[in-house]
């Protein structure tokens, strides 16, 4: 999975927890929750959306590579590869 792929599929899972977001203008080098009003609840669900979507676990020490949509996408890229996706 390329890094444009990962961060469509971490916009596509935000588009599904907050409906109400505008996803059009989201900046891929700034913090999602600098941008986008999401809480930490939020959060915890794109993590188990990640995890019950496409079975990538993520724990909790790494939760802050999942800050923006580059990190996201650095962060998963060798995640899929992993499973061999």
């Amino acid at each position: 999975m390329t890094k444009d792929e990962c961060k469509k599929l971490v916009l596509d899972i935000i588009a599904d927890i907050a409906p109400d977001e505008d996803l059009s203008n989201v900046k891929p080098d700034v913090r999602l929750r600098d941008q986008l009003q999401l809480d930490s609840m939020d959060f915890l669900d794109i993590v188990m959306e990640l995890r019950k979507r496409h079975g990538i676990e993520v724990p909790e020490a790494d939760y802050l590579k999942l800050a923006s949509l580059d990190s996201s996408a650095e962060y998963l890229v060798p995640k899929f590869a992993a499973l061999g996706k």
